[in-house]
């Protein structure tokens, strides 16, 4: 019998601490796509303020962009483990302080621009030259605006390769 009343008190007190951290740091939130939640960390600051302030505010959202599109298992599985990624970089305060993204992200955006302007690129697609780099090496500042929006005085494309 106390056994049973150790367990029903062990688990009730497991989960009033897992309903609380629900509440605290509004984990529902992340399962959405509001362009705020990305910046619930201090770090993304400039690159919130840069999309908000840039074209691409009116169009689409963080999600739209950095997050793959085949299908619902590789958006949300891709969005587990960045944000993962990220609750541990900010948790371990390891994170860059100029913040780039990876080779894989890049591939995501790049997959991302074409699909919402198929129409737009799909001459560029099908032209005799090669389609050897990114839609963002000509227009920089399109989703995020002009890289002087910062936070970070060395935002140089040349400089970082991005």
């Amino acid at each position: 019998m106390t056994k049973t009343i150790a367990l029903t008190i062990g688990f009730t007190a497991m989960l009033a601490v897992l309903g609380v951290f629900v509440w605290v740091t509004d984990a529902p939130a992340y399962l959405g796509h509001e362009p705020q939640t990305c910046n619930n960390c201090h770090v993304m600051d400039s690159q919130y303020e840069n999309w908000y302030h840039a074209g691409h505010q009116n169009a689409a959202v963080c999600a739209d962009c950095h997050l793959p599109h085949q299908n619902l298992a590789s958006y949300y599985l891709y969005k587990g483990y960045s944000g993962m990624k990220d609750v541990y970089s900010f948790t371990t305060k390891s994170y860059p302080e100029n913040i780039r993204a990876t080779k894989q992200t890049d591939n995501i955006v790049q997959a991302n621009c074409i699909r919402c302007h198929m129409d737009t690129v799909e001459n560029i697609l099908a032209g005799t030259q090669p389609f050897d780099r990114y839609c963002w090496t000509c227009h920089r500042s399109v989703a995020h605006g002009n890289r002087g929006l910062t936070l970070y005085p060395y935002q140089d494309s040349e400089v970082y390769g991005k």
